[in-house]
């Protein structure tokens, strides 16, 4: 049941992104040690028992959840962002958490740029020179032509790309399939592609890393659930510009549990990101 309780939605979202953060941190820490492809795997499966569960009792049976209009784009978004997992915990791996957040954090000006012609969405000048402005930050933080220019500072701007892309197409299946639908689709269909091609880069766990894999599994449901209860409660225009508080707890995490740095050229390049993505949600909200 929804209601709209904005005070309630932001704690739950700050509460959903420290969760995540958490999970990110993890992440980082066991893709370190083992393949991506098998630590982001097992925690697909978990996943997708939670998202079954969810959406079995939002749409009363399993069969009602993954009844779908649109099975083609279901199953390509769910494989988009199974995918989109594996390049981004691979950027935490490559570039540390705090840089990866950084640059990942483009994605909502990603999807401002891509809603036009993917949806049909109007987006004014004012928006257009925010997204300008956020990818001049992007710029900043990449200082390509300035020193050797990292090949990995790729990776996490292509996972912004996939997730704006996952993003949009998920507004898009909304218009024909109910959310328990779209919420069913992205976990079966991730866990059945991450299956096929991460159990052949199965290897041994010590025991102390697979209880920070059980915390990876819970962390990801948890988040989800914190998420899911956000949105029951508020509106997410409300609640969504607290979504960059992920970037600082995940750049916390790197700072003190990683011993990463924080270079001034990615902390000015950040507050240009967040500050023109914030822009952008505002003027969105306006012209509804």
């Amino acid at each position: 049941m929804q209601t709209n309780n904005t005070r309630l939605g932001i704690l739950y979202m700050i509460a959903t992104t420290f969760v995540f953060a958490m999970q990110d941190g993890i992440s980082r820490h066991l893709a370190g040690e083992y393949n991506v492809l098998m630590v982001v795997m097992i925690r697909y499966w978990f996943f997708a028992a939670f998202v079954i569960a969810i959406a079995s009792k939002q749409s009363g049976s399993i069969r009602a959840a993954a009844a779908t209009k649109q099975p083609v784009l279901q199953i390509f978004r769910g494989l988009l962002l199974g995918a989109e997992i594996c390049v981004m915990v691979l950027g935490f791996v490559l570039l540390g958490l705090v840089e990866a957040h950084a640059i990942f954090a483009s994605y909502p000006l990603l999807v401002a740029a891509l809603s036009g012609p993917i949806l049909g969405e109007a987006v004014g000048w004012r928006r257009w020179a925010a997204i300008g402005i956020g990818f001049v930050g992007v710029l900043i933080i990449l200082q390509p032509g300035i020193t050797v220019f990292s090949p990995a500072a790729i990776v996490p701007l292509l996972a912004a790309l996939m997730f704006a892309l996952y993003s949009l197409l998920t507004r898009y299946a909304a218009r024909k399939d109910a959310t328990a639908t779209s919420f069913f689709w992205t976990g079966v269909t991730g866990a059945v592609l991450l299956t096929a091609i991460g159990i052949w880069s199965w290897e041994p766990m010590s025991g102390p890393d697979w209880l920070w894999m059980a915390a990876l599994c819970v962390a990801g449901a948890t988040g989800h659930y914190l998420l899911i209860r956000c949105y029951e409660v508020a509106e997410a225009s409300a609640v969504q510009p607290f979504a960059y508080l992920q970037l600082v707890f995940a750049s916390m995490i790197g700072l003190t549990v990683f011993s990463e740095t924080l270079e001034l050229h990615v902390a000015l390049g950040a507050a240009l990101v967040i500050g023109s993505g914030l822009f952008t949600l505002w003027r969105a909200r306006k012209s509804t």
